[in-house]
Order: structure tokens, then C-alpha cells, then sequence
């Protein structure tokens, strides 16, 4: 059975448009996932910062009474303090800022502590004196507090001179032994 070359030019456009239908759809589809990616990342987003906040208001009244019991009178405690350089890009974050006249006491506050989370804080501790210039003069020691620390994060913690916080049971405490003798930035 011979087909003519209309015949066949006419398949070709026939098997060509389809084709070009099914693209049309599948990008449609795609798109709609993207979307629908987008959001769901957006949402989980949100109910990690809730997370987050959640984790600074059970920490931000505890550090007060916990550093106290070490001999370290804190009179005020600031959340949320931001650094911004002259072109208003971020330098840095901290999470709760524990202070009386000499000492300051930098924060990190996490869900779930890592290794990375606490590494990231040295970082920021290295740098706190040149992004907040106004506590030059303040001794800095650093602590790290979590819903969640890992035994091995927390030992990791502890020898960089790291205060470690975590939650145990209903409250937080201060996993450090009274051995413990913190950093001074």
C-alpha cells in the first residue's frame, strides 16, 4: 500500500501538533508544581521561624536566672539585634543579647542544634565587636541554646566555650558542668 507524499506531509503535521500539545500541557503542569513547591517551601518557612521564635521566648527569661546562678548578674536581655554595613547588607544576627555593665553574653538560638549552627556562631562571635562597635569594651561569651542538642554538639559546644543550653523536660539548663570555664571574645 503506497502512501502519497501528502499523505505522509499530513501525518507528520497531525503527529507535530499533538506533540506540541502534549509540551503545552506538561509545561502547564510543571508550572502548577513549581507553584505549588514554592508554596509549600514558603509555609514550611514560616512554621520554621515560628519554631524558632517559640525556642528565643522559652530561652530569652531562662538565660537570665541560668546565667545568674553562674555569677554573672544579667540585667538586661535584648532580642533580635541586627548589624548593617553602609550599604545596608546584613553582617550579622544575634539572637538574644544578655548583658550587665562589663559582660555581654551572645545567644544563638535553634529548634535543633548543629554542628554548623555552632561553628556559624564562633563566626558571628569572631565578628561581634567589629559589627556592634558599642560593646567594644564588654567582655563577650557566647552560648548556644536549643529545643534539641545532640549529645556530640553539645560536647562540641562545650570545648569551643560555648555556654550550652538545652531543654529538659518543662525548662532550660545549662549543660555545662561548673568546670566549665566560657571563651572571652
Amino acid at each position: 500500500m503506497a502512501t502519497s507524499a501528502e499523505e505522509i506531509w499530513a501525518l507528520f503535521q497531525e503527529t507535530d501538533r499533538k506533540l506540541q500539545e502534549s509540551d503545552a500541557r506538561l509545561t502547564q503542569r510543571f508550572e502548577q508544581t513549581d507553584r505549588k513547591i514554592r508554596a509549600l517551601s514558603e509555609l514550611i518557612g514560616r512554621q520554621g521561624n515560628r519554631l524558632g521564635d517559640f525556642v528565643q521566648e522559652m530561652v530569652r527569661p531562662a538565660v537570665v536566672r541560668l546565667l545568674r546562678a553562674r555569677g554573672l548578674p544579667v540585667h538586661q536581655v535584648a532580642p533580635n539585634l541586627s548589624a548593617y554595613d553602609d550599604n545596608g547588607q546584613l553582617l550579622a544576627e544575634i539572637d538574644l543579647l544578655a548583658l550587665n555593665a562589663q559582660v555581654a553574653v551572645a545567644v544563638e538560638c535553634k529548634s535543633h542544634l548543629s554542628v554548623d549552627d555552632v561553628n556559624e556562631h564562633l563566626e558571628r562571635l569572631a565578628a561581634f565587636k567589629r559589627c556592634f562597635p558599642q560593646y567594644q569594651t564588654y567582655q563577650l561569651l557566647g552560648a548556644v541554646a536549643g529545643m534539641v542538642v545532640p549529645e556530640q554538639v553539645g560536647r562540641f559546644a562545650y570545648r569551643k566555650g560555648l555556654f550550652v543550653l538545652a531543654q529538659s523536660g518543662t525548662a532550660i539548663e545549662i549543660r555545662n558542668d561548673s568546670r566549665f570555664q566560657p571563651k572571652t571574645w
